[in-house]
């Protein structure tokens, strides 16, 4: 039975141009290089490609070039004879021969050292090589997909990595998008991560994503990408008190200790001289009390949205939650923009933001950013 294609989720036109690509790509027996930022899904694109393939019922092998030295990667690929070095008793097959009709799947190639590039060259143009410490040579045929997250014409510039490689291995390049390119795509990931792990974790269905935990990930810049997502995805879910209740913390950094991996270092035994309980952002100058803030002699209303409906004992039932917060939200943002100078990466910082969490707010709440010229 032919194995079913590797599936790869996503509607979004960045992904769909890949995957028409790495299907067209697949018919050609020809090498092929896979490029994209780390997390991607590089990986898995080369199984779909190997699988759409006419090579799709002989060996797929995969080798990460960047988690073996040289030596032992030398051996690992070409294989080597008895005796060629301490420790080499027997005879052993490299992965060339082991994959001799199949594809072989090399990650990390940009930390392929130049020696074992011009060997690869040399089976790539004529389909021969030697082991390791042999002498006779070994006729393969073997289709190389090889994947980077470098910029291998930088490097070949550099002489780091060989030019006439390079030319061989892009006969075509498949570009995969990174997760920040793919909106459309996020919320289907982030659903498909959060079953699979209610599953590990036992639980009898996914309770779903609170507005404000999908904003949060939906405001994040993914450096990352599809790795960090699944990543952030179970840790929320483990960390979550209650499996029948919406994911509403959303634990992108581990390191720190609050939902959106932010922390505000604070001087809880700061004191006003009236006596008002108060504390000092360290990092950003802020100085609280329970009713307003000041930042460097300007002060923002601060009241809870609970103290000022008990003070006017009018509450008003019912509210739109979701209204009042992005509300409450955009004030803030205007507030830090106005303190920073319209400059965004300044503001980002008085909020605790990273500088891709602020863009995306201010896309959301369509701020302006920039004085606008004065009229002549």
């Amino acid at each position: 039975m032919k194995r079913q294609t590797p599936t790869i989720i996503g509607t979004s036109a960045p992904l769909i141009a890949a995957l028409d690509h790495i299907s067209r790509l697949a018919s050609i027996d020809r090498p092929a290089l896979i490029v994209g930022e780390r997390g991607t899904g590089k990986e898995l694109a080369a199984e779909r490609l190997h699988y759409l393939s006419p090579r799709w019922d002989q060996t797929l092998t995969k080798v990460n070039c960047g988690a073996i030295t040289e030596t032992l990667l030398e051996s690992e690929l070409f294989g080597h004879e008895a005796g060629a070095f301490t420790g080499a008793n027997k005879q052993h097959a490299g992965r060339f021969e082991l994959t001799d009709g199949g594809t072989l799947f090399l990650d990390e190639l940009a930390t392929m050292s130049t020696r074992l590039q011009e060997k690869l060259l040399r089976v790539i143009e004529y389909g021969e090589f030697e082991r390791v410490g042999g002498q006779r040579t070994l006729h393969v045929d073997v289709r190389i997909v090889a994947a980077t997250n470098a910029d291998l014409p930088a490097l070949a510039d550099r002489g780091v990595f060989r030019w006439d490689l390079l030319d061989r291995l892009s006969f075509d390049v498949v570009h995969l998008p990174p997760l920040r390119d793919r909106e459309l795509d996020l919320q289907e990931l982030a659903q498909h991560f959060s079953v699979r792990m209610c599953t590990e974790l036992g639980w009898s269905y996914f309770p779903g994503f609170t507005p404000a935990a999908i904003a949060c990930l939906q405001g994040h810049h993914w450096p990352g990408n599809i790795r960090e997502l699944k990543n952030v995805v179970e840790r929320s879910l483990f960390r979550a008190q209650n499996p029948e209740d919406p994911i509403n913390d959303i634990i992108i950094d581990p390191f720190h200790d609050n939902a959106a991996g932010r922390v505000i270092p604070v001087d809880s035994s700061a004191q006003l001289g009236d006596g008002h309980d108060t504390a000092r952002d360290i990092t950003h100058g802020f100085t609280r009390d329970k009713n307003r803030d000041t930042h460097h002699g300007k002060t923002y209303d601060n009241e809870s949205a609970s103290s000022k409906v008990a003070r006017s004992g009018n509450r008003g039932w019912p509210i739109s939650l979701k209204s009042r917060l992005q509300e409450e939200e955009r004030r803030w943002l205007a507030a830090a923009l106005e303190e920073s100078g319209q400059r965004q990466n300044d503001a980002a910082s008085l909020l605790g933001l990273s500088y891709h969490q602020m863009r995306a707010l201010v896309r959301k709440h369509q701020l302006h950013t920039r004085p606008r010229r004065r009229e002549q």
